[in-house]
């Protein structure tokens, strides 16, 4: 049973248990009196308990959404940080490549010049 059923079926309880004894058990006003302001007191203690027991699990799943939030922000960034990485080191790689074709191109570009001015 969670926590959450667990102070539901204590509240019903409870009220059902002081239901009960107002109903079977006569006694003078004064005393019935004071009998359904001792249930209201505990009532609202019991009340007072299940909302402590709420904000503490709302305090701690905020701390934990929070925590996992920054978790993945920080994966996020790394793996951005990786992705730039590579690409910037395959920008750098096909431009050496680039440079070098150009390279082979101009030699060979000057050497069918220098062998056609040799023909004419």
């Amino acid at each position: 049973m969670s926590s959450k059923n667990f102070w539901i079926a204590f509240i019903a309880g409870t009220t059902a248990g002081a239901i009960v004894a107002l109903l079977y058990a006569p006694q003078t006003g004064k005393v019935t009196r004071k009998k359904i302001g001792k249930a209201y007191d505990e009532a609202g203690d019991s009340f007072d308990d299940a909302a402590d027991y709420v904000k503490d699990q709302a305090e701690r799943l905020s701390k934990e959404a929070n925590s996992a939030y920054k978790k993945s922000a920080k994966q996020l960034d790394q793996a951005y940080s990786k992705a730039i990485d590579a690409l910037n080191d395959s920008y750098a790689e096909a431009k050496d490549k680039l440079s070098s074709v150009a390279d082979v191109a101009i030699d060979n570009v000057e050497t069918i010049t220098k062998k056609a001015r040799s023909l004419v």
